[in-house]
């Protein structure tokens, strides 16, 4: 289904949490044309059919699993270009941390969309498309309410906080046969490692903030290859 058809349907079923209470999406007003053209010219890509359908059926949502859906994101509070130079926020938990979209001037659809959050400070995949991610906000109201936004949200942060998996040092990117792999690496020192999130599995993903709140971090172009310094220099550790 289309993402306005997903919105229709969840509107249109009984809803409820894990206790059994209901659970009632109120939909915010969708936009005039005028307005979605407005909206479109902020974007750095084509605006999808798909999007403008659902912006005519409403501007995002409340009530559901999260604390708001906002698929303009203009209530959504994030901004972090190191990884997402132009990534579009839709949806919050309520506690500081979104769900982005991760916009390029390249993108024809709404996806990949990430995971970010500051506590633990990691960002994780979450969904290859908008409505893969509506699909599985929804489970989180249907029994069994067994969801991978959930998992993402509950237990995968802290996994990926805890272990730090796929982590690549600069010197063994250095000799690989990926050529963008290596590319990246000669952009980097060895004080980098490197995250391939190319081909990732839901919940894998990368701290953002391993090494404290101003941990560098580095993207190869609209690539989804990361790096993050292992500590900063010296003058950085002296004037910071």
């Amino acid at each position: 289904m289309t993402p306005a058809e997903l919105v229709r349907d969840a509107t249109s079923r009984p809803l409820s949490d894990e206790r059994g209470r209901e659970i009632r999406i109120e939909l915010r007003p969708g936009l005039s044309p005028a307005e979605i053209d407005e909206f479109a010219q902020r974007l750095p890509c084509a605006l999808p059919g798909e999007i403008r359908d659902l912006l005519v059926l409403c501007q995002g949502f409340e009530g559901g699993p999260v604390d708001f859906v906002d698929f303009t994101g203009e209530e959504c509070s994030f901004e972090y270009a190191p990884a997402f130079p132009h990534g579009h926020p839709i949806a919050a938990d309520g506690f500081g941390n979104f769900w982005v979209v991760d916009l390029l001037p390249t993108s024809s659809h709404w996806g990949p969309i990430y995971f970010a959050c500051h506590d633990a400070p990691v960002i994780l995949y979450m969904s290859p498309s908008l409505d893969h991610f509506l699909t599985e906000l929804f489970r989180c109201c249907q029994p069994p309410h067994v969801s991978l936004v959930n998992d993402v949200h509950d237990d995968l942060l802290f996994e990926v906080w805890r272990t730090n998996p796929g982590v690549i040092s600069q010197t063994e990117c250095l000799t690989s046969t990926d050529p963008d792999l290596s590319a990246f690496a000669r952009s980097l020192d060895p004080s980098f490692q490197i995250i391939d999130l190319r081909l990732p599995d839901v919940g894998f993903g990368f701290s953002w903030g391993r090494y404290g709140p101003n941990t560098v971090v580095r993207r190869h172009g609209e690539l989804p290859l990361f790096a993050y310094q292992k500590r900063p220099g010296l003058l950085r550790r002296l004037f910071s």
